[in-house]
């Protein structure tokens, strides 16, 4: 076996280093891609010469590429086991070789086995870890780490599981009450093109037979259907794919993230929830990572990282340059103008009394209150106006093939 030293650019664009023993560079480069790393340098230490980093060196590892992301709830999983074994004073190589016969993830077995390894040999877990980005995030690394070095594995572990499955719910109640008015109208909208497009023209040859005189909206509803059974259609449909492809990626770059993101804060009842998510998930995950040990400017690098709104994303990173001269957290994020002053006014108490931890922690609980009750409350508004839009729809196909009936019906008479 030989052993390279890796370089590589983490999700926030640092550059971290690691070593990694393989029987060639091939097989370095195909383990890493087995990790989620994407190295820049592959240097062998016997002769510190990097080696040679081809196109074909960097292609897609196919059994990599279709395995299933490691899901939120297989991480919390992971660490509620993990956090029982050690407490009950099971040994971890033991611990990680049990989970790892129960794992069903490919990828989530790889790590077990080459963790398993590593700390056999003498390695710590938060650095076995780290070596597996693709199925460890920077928070649970962290965590764990700082759970070695304070000698309380168990208890970190367990609030790193609850951590999770906070940030989780709560991510969901944020997709339900978004996606549900965006999955109903868009069924409506389904439904009105199928009866325009196969529904109406049924009719319109039943009028030209009874030769009924047609009604401005029949006719406008019949103009439409041709409309859309032509070739407008066709183009109609590229340019709504065209639009989405543009859309997303002017979102993948970061001044258009920045922007679109900046735009959901201020939209009308949605904009009030995504920050109250937002904070609470800041509180949550800042008042675990404190109460673990980790240093405050770590914290803060990995909520940048993993805050998914690029707004406060920015805000978080930003307040970093403030605090390293001095400056209170809370007045830091203050300026920022990204969080609201209840959480700051709390925080800022809780600097004051050395209990920021304890505060930071109430204050996630009545954030993610907050969430619930607004989630509630838009579900119960948003659906008495999706049956009043639905409705809409379908009556006014209805009208339009209805509203000839009685011209024929007038001239029987």
């Amino acid at each position: 076996m030989t052993t390279f030293l890796v370089t590589y650019a983490s999700r926030s664009g640092r550059k971290r280093e690691m070593t990694l023993e393989a029987a060639s560079p091939a097989a370095a480069r195909r383990s890493l891609r087995e990790r989620g790393i994407l190295p820049t340098t592959l240097v062998c230490k016997e002769n510190s010469k990097p080696a040679p980093y081809t196109a074909a060196a960097a292609a897609f590892d196919w059994q990599t590429l279709f395995e299933a992301k490691i899901k939120v709830k297989e991480k919390a999983l992971f660490a509620n086991k993990l956090s029982a074994m050690v407490n009950a004073g099971v040994p971890i190589m033991r611990s990680l070789d049990l989970m790892r016969r129960q794992q069903k993830s490919a990828l989530f077995r790889r790590a077990l086995i080459a963790m398993g390894e590593e700390v056999n040999q003498g390695g710590s877990l938060g650095s076995s870890m780290r070596r597996w980005p693709k199925v460890f995030d920077n928070l649970s690394i962290a965590m764990v780490e700082a759970g070695e070095a304070g000698g309380v594995l168990d208890e970190t572990l367990k609030r790193l599981a609850r951590l999770l499955e906070e940030n989780a719910r709560l991510q969901n109640q944020i997709k339900g009450a978004m996606g549900y008015p965006l999955t109903v109208l868009v069924v409506a909208i389904l439904v009105f093109l199928g009866m325009t497009i196969f529904l109406i023209p049924c009719f319109a040859d039943i009028f030209a037979q009874l030769g009924a005189e047609l009604p401005w909206f029949t006719q406008m509803m019949l103009n439409l259907s041709k409309l859309l059974r032509s070739s407008f259609s066709v183009l109609l449909v590229g340019g709504l794919i065209i639009s989405v492809v543009a859309l997303r990626s002017y979102h993948s770059t970061p001044l258009g993230r920045r922007r679109i993101d900046a735009i959901l804060l201020k939209l009308p009842l949605f904009g009030e929830l995504l920050q109250k998510s937002a904070s609470a998930q800041f509180c949550r995950t800042m008042g675990s990572l404190s109460k673990a040990g980790v240093p405050i400017m770590t914290s803060l690098e990995i909520l940048h990282e993993t805050t998914t709104n690029k707004v406060v994303s920015d805000a978080i990173s930003n307040s970093r340059n403030d605090i390293s001269e001095g400056v209170p957290l809370s007045m830091a994020l203050a300026t920022k103008r990204v969080f609201p002053d209840m959480m700051l006014s709390m925080l800022a108490i809780g600097e004051e009394t050395g209990e920021m931890d304890t505060m930071l922690s109430k204050v996630a609980d009545f954030y993610e209150d907050e969430v619930t009750t607004a989630v509630k409350t838009l579900t119960s508004m948003i659906e008495p106006i999706m049956i009043v839009v639905v409705g809409a729809i379908v009556g006014s196909i209805l009208l339009a093939m209805y509203l000839p009936m009685f011209s024929v019906f007038e001239n029987i008479r």
